[in-house]
């Protein structure tokens, strides 16, 4: 009989480690700030411009781009500060307007008085009154087209040409930034308009990645979110009186604030 050698199966080597995902990264020499919800509290727009400024000041970028997720008009009591503000670019930097879906029902409004029956519910009537329209009768569920008319002869032509060319969306770098957040499973450059400006609990819930970080407001909590596929900069500034800047430069994540004490950097 011929001795065949033994052979030993090979142990299974260990499967290696998946690589660290680099840490999301502005694109070289830019510096974003990114701004939450307005709702229509044009004073903490005026502190947090401020603070921009000192901001840029004591440490200078080459660039800078502020981006505004939208978002700007209802609840709080100066919509029309703050569009006039904005559609001004009275900023310390160049501003870049994202749609929120208030602004979208505004400009819904402008064609469909009927719109108001919903939007009141909202925050519809402290923006009309800021624009210095008589709500009376629309408080009672009435004459909402009278309103719609003496809106549309308030609302500067400036306001309305910068509330319609707001965008749905914008890149830069690893950052996606929209209103409300995106649909998982659907490639960012086929996102639907209406979930960049509505959705809500399949986006928030979701802890897959998206591609890039969403930067997105919408859903107010009391500090910044800073999640790894996802940070959320609505701090319900109309409520709270604290409106929020991400500071985004390099692989930098800090923060802005009107609180009385700013929420801590990201790390």
């Amino acid at each position: 009989m011929i001795d065949l050698p033994f052979f030993s199966r090979p142990k299974d080597k260990p499967k290696a480690a998946a690589p660290a995902r680099p840490a999301p990264a502005a694109p070289p020499g830019l510096r974003i700030y990114a701004i939450g919800d307005i709702h229509g509290r044009s004073d903490l727009l005026d502190e947090l411009a401020a603070q921009i400024a000192h901001d840029l000041a004591t440490s200078r970028p080459q660039r800078a781009v502020t981006i505004f997720v939208g978002d700007y008009v209802d609840r709080g009591p100066d919509s029309a500060g703050v569009i006039e503000r904005l559609s001004a670019r009275r900023f310390p930097t160049p501003i870049l307007a994202l749609r929120g879906n208030h602004e979208e029902v505004l400009l819904n409004f402008l064609r469909d008085p009927n719109v108001m029956e919903n939007w009141r519910k909202f925050g519809g009537m402290e923006t009309l009154v800021s624009y210095g329209v008589d709500v009376s009768a629309a408080v009672r569920r009435a004459g909402y087209d009278d309103a719609r008319d003496a809106f549309l002869e308030r609302l500067p032509p400036a306001h309305l040409k910068f509330l319609q060319e707001t965008h749905a969306c914008v890149t830069y770098g690893d950052y996606f930034f929209c209103h409300a957040g995106v649909r998982p499973g659907v490639p960012l450059n086929m996102q639907k308009a209406e979930d960049l400006m509505w959705i809500r609990s399949e986006f928030m819930g979701y802890e897959g990645d998206f591609g890039k970080v969403i930067v997105h407001g919408h859903t107010p909590k009391p500090e910044p979110e800073v999640l790894p596929n996802r940070i959320n900069v609505d701090t319900g500034a109309f409520a709270t009186a604290t409106l929020t800047a991400l500071v985004l430069e390099g692989v930098e994540q800090r923060f802005l604030s009107t609180a009385r004490h700013a929420p801590p950097d990201a790390g």
